[in-house]
């Protein structure tokens, strides 16, 4: 169990213990009881302009341990190089779920401040719109790929130079099947433009699935294991080709080898 006080990114991994307590409530019921408790307390928070870093990082941390109560396992590796960061980079993931935009604060902000790049949609929610609002992210439309790319070059190389990282999602949507073909660089290029390293992660999320009705809320399946893996930082030389396809390379390998330990 994470406490707290716990800066898990410190740590180089992280495995949910075997004995870790569980809920005795159905893993979707259990989990979003207590999510919807976490995201209006910080929703009120917010609205008072009561919400900053720690705050946020503590309500991410109460959704990891909601999740884990819930019956999913994590397994977390190469979190030590967050530590070894010399300044702010530009993250690069996959995008598999909702779960990642929750807990992947916890992970980073306590020792590297940072922000998403987001749909609007996410401005627009309610109650969590609040929360989002609060933490300044790159909005952009994913309707207008030219309108967009300037957002995050000019809003990205902003944040960056307040020292703060960027959290980029290269595909479209979320989807539980990699596809490096719709895995753009637009990260490699906000990295290569601010003159900061790019530094890839690799997600397997899909214990928090898709919903059919609303896609952020759909069940907790406690089976899928959790995996999250940061890869080094890359400084993008160049065009940037040649770290644009490591960092897919990266995720791609990882993807298959998740896929192939589950099969």
């Amino acid at each position: 169990m994470i406490a707290q006080n716990t800066i898990i990114a410190l740590q180089d991994s992280y495995t949910t213990p075997v004995d870790r307590k569980r809920s005795m409530l159905p893993p979707t019921m259990a989990f979003y009881t207590r999510m919807l408790g976490v995201v209006f307390k910080s929703a009120h928070r917010a609205k008072r302009g009561r919400y900053g870093d720690a705050e946020w990082v503590n309500s991410s941390i109460d959704i990891f341990n909601g999740l884990e109560a819930a019956g999913c396992n994590f397994d977390i590796r190469g979190m030590g190089v967050l530590s070894r960061l010399a300044g702010p980079v530009v993250f690069v993931a996959n995008h598999m779920s909702t779960l990642e935009t929750f807990v992947l604060p916890s992970l980073i902000n306590p020792v590297c401040p940072c922000t998403f790049v987001i749909k609007p949609s996410l401005m627009d929610y309610p109650v969590f719109g609040h929360v989002m609002r609060s933490r300044h992210p790159i909005v952009v439309s994913r309707d207008n790929p030219r309108q967009d790319l300037v957002m995050v070059m000019e809003q990205g190389a902003e944040r960056i130079k307040n020292g703060t990282s960027v959290i980029l999602f290269p595909q479209t949507t979320r989807t539980q099947h990699f596809d490096h073909t719709t895995f753009n660089s637009l990260g490699v290029k906000l990295a290569r433009s601010a003159g900061v390293p790019v530094l890839p992660i690799a997600l397997k999320t899909d214990a928090w699935d898709n919903g059919r009705l609303f896609k952020d809320f759909g069940r907790i399946r406690p089976h899928r294991r959790v995996h999250i893996h940061f890869g080094e930082q890359l400084s993008v030389e160049g065009n940037g080709r040649e770290q644009h396809e490591r960092v897919v390379a990266f995720v791609q390998h990882l993807l298959e080898q998740w896929q192939m330990e589950t099969s």
